[in-house]
C-alpha cells in the first residue's frame, strides 16, 4: 500500500524541469513507458487498456514548449491561465476508476490542455469537453485535431451546467473542484452512470466516485487531492462538434 505521502496529488503546482531542452521523439517514447511501469503500475493501475492508452498518448503534446522536458516527471506542470494539466498517475487513477466502455458517451469538465480527453478518445466512444478558459479550449482543440481525435467535442462554457444538449451521458469527469456536486451533472447522467470528481474548498478536496442507480447516487471516497476550483462563469460556445 503507497504512502499517504504517495496518494496526496497536487494539482495545481508546477514541477520542475521549465526550461531545459526537451528531448527527441524516441526519448519521449521511452520515458512514456518509464512512466506507465514506474508511476502507474506500481502503483496499483491495473486496467490494461488504461495502461495502453496512457502509453500511447504524448503527454509532451499537450505542455508548453518551455515544460515538454517534463512530460513525464510525477507531478502537475503549468499549462497557462492559472491551470495545470495532472500528474499522470492521477489521469490513470481517474479514468480507471471512470470504468470506460468502448461504447460510452463521456462528458468532460475541464478540458485544461486536452491530455485527460485524448486518454479517454482511446478508450470510449464519444467525449462532450467542456473548458471555461477560451484559449484553453482553442489550444487543446487544435491539438487533438492535430492528434487525429475526432471523437472529441470541446465546448467553451460553464462545466458546472454540463452540456444538456449532448446529455445523456454513460461517464461524467471533472477536473477542477466544486465545493458540492453539480446537480446539472447528476440530472445529465444516465441511469446506471458514474462520475468521477474532486469536491470541496481548495486546501480540503476528497476524490469521489459517484454510481447512479434507480435514479439515487450512491458515493464513495478514493483520495485526497488537490485541484483547482470550479469557475463559474463563461461565454459558452462550441468549438468543435465533429
Amino acid at each position: 500500500m503507497p504512502r499517504l505521502s504517495q496518494w496526496l496529488l497536487v494539482a495545481t503546482v508546477a514541477s520542475t524541469g521549465c526550461g531545459q531542452t526537451a528531448p527527441p521523439v524516441s526519448e519521449f517514447a521511452a520515458q512514456r513507458q518509464r512512466m506507465v511501469e514506474r508511476q502507474l503500475k506500481d502503483r496499483g493501475i491495473k486496467d490494461e487498456r488504461v495502461l495502453a492508452a496512457m502509453g500511447k498518448v504524448p503527454r509532451e503534446a499537450f505542455v508548453p514548449p518551455e515544460s515538454r522536458a517534463a512530460s513525464y516527471e510525477d507531478g502537475p506542470l503549468p499549462i497557462g491561465y492559472g491551470q495545470t494539466i495532472s500528474q499522470p498517475y492521477i489521469v490513470a487513477f481517474m479514468t480507471e476508476q471512470l470504468r470506460p466502455k468502448p461504447n460510452d458517451r463521456v462528458l468532460e469538465i475541464g478540458t485544461g490542455s486536452g491530455y485527460q480527453a485524448a486518454i479517454l478518445a482511446e478508450l470510449v466512444s464519444e467525449i462532450y469537453s467542456v473548458e471555461i478558459v477560451e484559449p484553453l479550449a482553442k489550444n487543446a482543440e487544435a491539438t487533438l485535431q492535430r492528434l487525429g481525435y475526432k471523437n472529441v467535442h470541446v465546448k467553451i462554457g460553464n462545466g458546472y451546467k454540463g452540456w444538456p444538449d449532448a446529455a445523456p451521458f454513460d461517464a461524467i469527469i471533472v477536473t477542477c473542484a466544486p465545493e458540492k456536486v453539480p446537480q446539472p451533472l447528476i440530472d445529465q447522467l444516465k441511469d446506471g452512470g458514474r462520475v468521477v470528481i474532486p469536491v470541496g474548498e481548495r486546501f480540503a478536496q476528497q476524490l469521489y466516485l459517484l454510481e447512479k442507480k434507480n435514479g439515487q447516487m450512491k458515493e464513495s471516497v478514493t483520495l485526497p487531492v488537490r485541484f483547482v476550483p470550479m469557475v463559474r462563469e463563461a461565454t459558452e460556445r462550441v468549438i468543435d462538434d465533429h
